[in-house]
């Protein structure tokens, strides 16, 4: 069964034309698309059975690849292998804080910051186009149609820009976006809030790139969004960041190379994931220069290096609080979502 079935107005849908419409995740880590078949909300897997897809875009000589192939690539070609691009949508250079952590070389053009790339120049846009094509054709082949649209989920606290630059990359894929889904709402339905008991729920959304803290009031089975706050360059990333910098400090290495960064930077993303089930995460590393990197970060460490990011949180609570004229103790319940919160 399809997510959505249109029909013209008067008009009762035909079994056999049923319209093909997705939801869809653009994450700044994993993407993913999902539709409804038997009332049962389902994520499409691609041909191998793998649910998500890497938001990796890698241009080559001939060509995009994205996902699980640009992933192999991500250190031996990394001014070209794309990640994190949800973090510059709808951003020129100016925005971009943290530009010199990106191994891209950026052209500082009007309105939007653009990569350049041995495929020549790409905008952000463009790059999530190629992440949301590949989930279409995925869709199309799995239910075996032309869609007709996607409901597309992004951050809360996406500004116009950002969120016009998401529908953008939608068309140029070849996607009609039905809506733009904020995160937080998605989440708490998804953890089934919306059969919870009636009450203010807090959604604490920390994901790869961004952060999003909803305040949701519940009656009656309807959410009301009472205040929304956020920052859209706070994830985990920068907790991959400062490990690195820890790395980096801790070891003494000589400054490294563009390829070298970005395999201690998935070194760091793996270390930190290690320590969601262990108290210490052994770091081993051989860069191009022939150094070997050895090190291990004890789950106190890493607590005690990005206790300032999870002190970053607290100011968009605490405005979200404010916005919507509650206290902490006015919340009934927390829901804890996006990848970083499993730190």
């Amino acid at each position: 069964m399809a997510l959505l079935q249109i029909a013209e107005p008067g008009e009762a849908p035909a079994p056999h034309r049923h319209r093909l419409a997705v939801g869809i995740d653009l994450g700044k880590t994993n993407s993913l698309v999902a539709t409804v078949r038997n009332s049962i909300p389902m994520v499409l897997p691609d041909e191998e059975g793998r649910p998500l897809l890497p938001s990796i875009v890698r241009y080559t000589g001939h060509g995009a690849q994205v996902g699980y192939g640009a992933q192999d690539a991500l250190a031996s070609d990394a001014s070209n292998t794309i990640v994190s691009v949800k973090r510059l949508m709808g951003r020129g250079l100016a925005d971009l804080a943290d530009a010199r952590r990106f191994p891209y070389r950026f052209i500082d053009a009007p309105g939007m910051v653009q990569i350049e790339t041995r495929a020549g120049i790409k905008t952000p846009i463009e790059v999530s186009s190629e992440i949301l094509k590949t989930l279409r054709i995925r869709a199309e082949r799995s239910l075996g149609g032309e869609l007709v649209g996607a409901v597309v989920t992004v951050p809360a606290y996406f500004d116009d820009a950002q969120r016009q630059a998401t529908k953008d990359a939608a068309r140029l894929a070849g996607l009609s976006v039905l809506r733009l889904l904020n995160e937080p709402t998605a989440a708490a339905i998804a953890y089934g809030l919306d059969n919870a008991s009636e009450g203010i729920y807090a959604v604490y959304d920390l994901g790869g790139g961004t952060f999003d803290l909803s305040i949701l009031k519940l009656s009656r089975g309807v959410f009301e969004v009472l205040a929304t706050a956020g920052d859209t360059a706070l994830g985990g990333d920068d907790f991959d960041h400062r490990i690195y910098c820890w790395l980096v400090e801790t070891t003494g290495v000589a400054p490294v190379s563009t390829s070298d960064t970005r395999l201690l930077m998935m070194k760091a993303r793996e270390a930190k994931e290690n320590l969601t089930t262990h108290a210490s995460a052994p770091i081993l590393a051989n860069l191009a220069s022939g150094e070997t990197i050895a090190a291990t970060l004890t789950a106190e460490t890493f607590t005690s290096i990005t206790k300032t990011l999870v002190g970053k949180t607290l100011g968009p609570i605490r405005k979200a609080l404010r916005d919507a004229g509650l206290t902490a103790a006015d919340i009934d319940g927390v829901v804890m979502v996006g990848g970083a919160t499993r730190m």
